[in-house]
């Protein structure tokens, strides 16, 4: 399927239907690792462009690349994320489109792999409820639950990525000055 955004590469369209439509309905509540690559399930729901009334289920996860305190160049890099030709041959364009809009990603390595693409038979509301609650039945801590439109998936799952690494700067900071202190003392 070829997204609207992709044919004209309006990135500000896109990105501002996301801001509009995408909801963090449950977070991960597994904090991310400060020392280690982190995997991010994630569940994006959104309604079916082709089956009115239905949702598509899109089960995935980003691998967040361990924090580092000498970072690269702040260039991130976003890998399976589907942004379309253009911007999978220039990263840069879409590094550069966030920047411009005052949105920075640590410079780290992000990996989507989308596992699965399914439909669930009923609307929204009634897919976020059925999902959150058999997360919370499974006692699931680490799988986080988004809701947006499909045609702007991979934006969403970039707010979802960039709202948990921001939860866990300060985190991160303090468990680093700590290792450093521990194999460095005065």
């Amino acid at each position: 399927m070829v997204l609207w955004y992709k044919r004209s590469m309006d990135f500000q369209q896109a990105w501002e239907e996301t801001l509009k439509n995408t909801q963090i309905v449950r977070r991960r509540v597994s904090s991310l690792h400060t020392f280690d690559d982190t995997r991010v399930p994630y569940m994006f729901l959104s309604p079916s462009l082709i089956n009115d009334g239905d949702t598509v289920v899109r089960k995935g996860e980003v691998v967040v690349q361990k924090p580092s305190l000498i970072l690269p160049p702040n260039m991130p890099r976003f890998d399976g994320f589907d942004f379309g030709q253009e911007a999978d041959a220039d990263q840069g364009a879409v590094v550069s489109f966030l920047m411009m809009r005052g949105i920075s990603f640590p410079s780290m390595k992000y990996n989507n792999t989308t596992h699965s693409l399914d439909v669930f038979e009923g609307g929204i509301d009634r897919a976020v409820s059925f999902f959150a609650n058999q997360l919370e039945r499974e006692e699931n801590v680490s799988c986080g639950l988004v809701t947006g439109h499909e045609e702007t998936w991979p934006f969403s799952i970039l707010i979802f990525i960039c709202a948990q690494v921001a939860r866990n700067s300060e985190f991160d900071l303090n468990r680093l000055m700590d290792d450093y202190r521990r194999h460095h003392p005065d």
